[in-house]
């Protein structure tokens, strides 16, 4: 069963943020009042591009840390598919 998720967001600057979080809903609705990260404060609204499910807390951190050292060009990529 999936609990744990990787999300990308498109802000309102045209910039990527990749988070993990078990409650994607919740969480795009905390960015986009203000109370998600700190680099997301000052560029709402969000748009929800991508999302990836996991059965473990571990293999997803792991796949957003992959996701974070990609270039603009490969999370595009990413989020285009």
């Amino acid at each position: 069963m999936a609990d744990h998720y990787v999300y990308v967001l498109r802000c309102a600057d045209d910039t990527l943020y990749t988070g993990y979080t078990t409650d994607v809903d919740r969480r795009v609705a905390e960015h986009d009042s203000g109370e998600g990260a700190k680099y997301t404060r000052g560029r709402t609204p969000v748009e929800l591009v991508h999302v990836e499910s996991f059965a473990s807390r571990s293999a997803a951190m792991s796949r957003e840390h992959e996701i974070k050292q990609l270039s603009r060009s490969g999370k595009e990529s990413l989020v285009s598919e």
